[in-house]
């Protein structure tokens, strides 16, 4: 009789435990032999720093399921083998349908039979799911089991975050701010009264928003240090580009080309991405259209703006801002084939 093929997708959860042994009850019930496929996804292409730790933490995740299959089933004349795998390391998972398509695909290749779902899954700490996984699943028609958890109590505060909730209007007011005087003048009061309205709009709007961690996180001194050296390297950017663009306005063929672009941008959602797409924004010749997670939707005018962009010289003093020197030693969009020409005369 052919193994039942079990598959488990893991993270690491307060209810992990709990949806393993779930997984190896339920397959015991009524088959001879079992195949538990335990499986990670990655939210990093493992090329990466980010990816290189997230790998090491979801081996030890696999390692300790693994133990946890071994201890189920023990006591059971059931022949049962157990594969693990780490998956999306050559990729980058963006969003929930990225990962049900990994899973989907994983599923497919090993003749899988049934799924068995954390329903508190999560691919990582830096990659929260907004959407639930099931949806994407149910979307993709792909069949699952939620497992049946005790899922521990949230005591979480209905009213306000204390500090933290003030520390993100602050730092939200205050980048706002520096981004309205960086447009206008510092020196002539009508700016600072206005920028200082604008700055407390957006700080009430979207400081919730833009820092979806605890700000703590930030190891806000030396981020500081590196966000002061990316503020002139912004600047230059942007008198370098709009002298690219005076260029071609006043040449009189006036050589324009606007084309819609897509970019992977290699930083994830929150502040990090809010800041490379205004930063796009601010830079002439080229405008983010939208933003969703790290999918980037850019209109650029001219061809040097375009390969500018893809040259990916904002994306990595972004992530030299939030990581690092070895955060920014990564390949360019252009070379990881991460663009895409989505609308304009080029298509």
């Amino acid at each position: 009789m052919a193994a039942k093929r079990v598959l488990v997708p893991l993270s690491d959860t307060v209810t992990v435990r709990q949806t393993v042994g779930y997984a190896v009850r339920a397959a015991l019930e009524d088959a001879d032999a079992v195949e538990f496929h335990l499986v990670a996804a990655l939210p990093y292409d493992a090329a990466v720093p980010e990816g290189r730790s997230l790998t090491e933490d979801a081996e030890q995740l696999l390692t300790r399921a693994e133990n946890w299959v071994e201890e189920d089933v023990d006591d059971t004349d059931t022949t049962v083998e157990i594969e693990t795998a780490v998956v999306g390391t050559n990729e980058y998972l963006f969003g929930p349908r990225d990962f049900a398509e990994v899973f989907e695909a994983y599923a497919t290749s090993h003749d899988i039979d049934r799924i068995v779902l954390d329903p508190e899954y999560q691919p990582g700490q830096t990659a929260q799911l907004i959407q639930p996984l099931e949806r994407e699943f149910d979307a993709l028609g792909l069949p699952y089991e939620e497992a049946p958890v005790d899922r521990p109590a949230r005591h979480e505060r209905l009213i306000g975050g204390g500090t933290e909730r003030f520390d993100q209007l602050f730092a939200t007011f205050w980048i706002s701010y520096g981004f309205y005087l960086i447009l206008g003048d510092p020196t002539y009061p009508f700016d600072l009264v206005t920028g200082a309205a604008v700055a407390g709009i957006v700080s009430i709007s979207l400081a919730y928003v833009t820092f979806t961690f605890p700000l703590g996180r930030l190891r806000s001194p030396l981020r500081t240090v590196r966000f002061a050296l990316y503020i002139p390297y912004l600047l230059y950017e942007i008198v370098k580009a709009n002298l690219a663009i005076s260029v071609v306005i006043l040449r009189p063929s006036m050589p324009i080309e606007p084309v819609l672009t897509r970019v992977n941008a290699r930083v994830r959602g929150g502040l990090p991405l809010l800041a490379l797409a205004n930063s796009i924004t601010l830079t002439p010749g080229t405008l983010t259209v939208r933003a969703d997670d790290q999918r980037l939707i850019v209109h650029t005018l001219i061809p040097g703006a375009r390969d500018d962009l893809f040259d990916g010289a904002l994306e990595r003093a972004v992530r030299f801002v939030f990581h690092g020197r070895s955060g920014a030693r990564i390949p360019t969009p252009r070379e990881r084939d991460d663009t895409e020409i989505i609308g304009g005369d080029d298509v």
